[in-house]
């Protein structure tokens, strides 16, 4: 069996330092028809390391992205698709860690996490790890509408994508000059600091944040009320061992409730899986009556941050309202309530 996948697989490609982000919020009316945010990763992004033209790119990026989701939206399209439609834009971006530009892992390929969620049904897909899809974001959905299962992994994810008709691309679809320097800067150090008998563990612990995450995301509500979320990743920089992240996890980095709230995550991945991020901010919002602005502070700037977790969300809850809160130097992001106008954000205030 393991031999037949490995030729559809191959007759497939063959042929083809800390400073705490505020919570940005837009409230929406108490009826709003409809909203969207997006999210690019959060990290250390420096201003003065980024060129007027590097900013603009990400700007004009993020509003491509957002638009995507939001014509949906406007039309009256569910919240399903303009997350996916939204997400894909940045997957197909070398910008972004997701999809075309995802980072390598130690032995310098790239394995690629995503999941999807619906607020009305509480179904939900997931893929993980896996090497030759264009679009994880696409199986994730598939996944979740064509299959009895959340989740799957690797090969077996592969061959379900190729049941389900999705083409193959080969792994290097997705390399990008920029991220294979981060990998070699990043070996260059867990190298060096394993030589002094840290494990490797301790040597993935002392890079530098922008090495260890880095996300895209989308979280609407369409005029029917539905909430929904969705999440692509490449990973971490230099990952070994088949390390999955939050991204693939319901309930840490990614989750969507009809009437409470919808979250997609970016951050330092084994925080977001062990305080369970996404689903306590909706829990929160659930059964607390707190609003989505103080829910998620709560969550990424007390909770989050006092147990050591970098990273942010976007948040929407059941009446439009968005918050954005990170703790990291900054994070890419983008929200629109309604026709209101489009606010695209890399640091606290703009």
């Amino acid at each position: 069996m393991k031999k037949n996948i490995s030729t559809q697989i191959s007759k497939h490609l063959l042929s083809i330092p800390l400073l705490l982000g505020m919570s940005f919020a837009i409230n929406a009316n108490d009826t709003p028809s409809y909203a969207i945010a997006i999210h690019g990763g959060a990290g250390t992004i420096n201003e003065a390391d980024l060129s007027e033209v590097q900013q603009q790119a990400y700007r004009d990026k993020l509003n491509q992205a957002i638009n995507a989701g939001h014509v949906i939206l406007a039309k009256g399209g569910d919240s399903l698709d303009a997350v996916q439609a939204a997400i894909n834009v940045l997957e197909n971006s070398p910008l972004f860690n997701a999809g075309v530009g995802a980072v390598y892992n130690f032995d310098g390929k790239h394995e690629l996490d995503a999941s999807i969620m619906d607020g009305k049904t509480m179904a939900a897909g997931a893929i993980a790890g896996v090497t030759h899809i264009q679009n994880p974001i696409n199986l994730a959905r598939l996944v979740m509408d064509k299959s009895p299962h959340v989740m799957l992994y690797g090969q077996g994810a592969e061959e379900f994508a190729i049941d389900q008709g999705l083409n193959l691309v080969p792994n290097n679809h997705f390399d990008t000059p920029h991220r294979y320097d981060q990998l070699l800067d990043a070996k260059k150090k867990i190298l060096a600091s394993e030589a002094k008998n840290y494990d490797y563990q301790a040597s993935v612990n002392q890079l530098d944040a922008n090495y260890k995450f880095g996300t895209v995301g989308a979280v609407a509500l369409d005029k029917n009320g539905n909430l929904a979320a969705g999440t692509s990743t490449g990973g971490m920089t230099a990952k070994r061992f088949g390390r999955i992240g939050d991204s693939p996890v319901i309930g840490a980095g990614n989750y969507a409730e009809n009437g409470a709230c919808a979250v997609s995550a970016t951050g330092h991945g084994e925080y977001f899986i062990r305080y369970n991020v996404a689903a306590d901010i909706c829990a929160r919002v659930k059964y607390q009556q707190h609003s989505i602005i103080q829910a998620a502070d709560d969550v990424i700037n007390k909770r989050l941050l006092d147990a050591g977790g970098t990273g942010g969300v976007i948040a929407i809850d059941a009446k439009g309202n968005i918050a954005t809160p990170f703790n990291t130097k900054g994070m890419y992001r983008a929200t629109k309530v309604g026709d209101e106008k489009t606010n695209i954000m890399i640091w606290r205030d703009k």
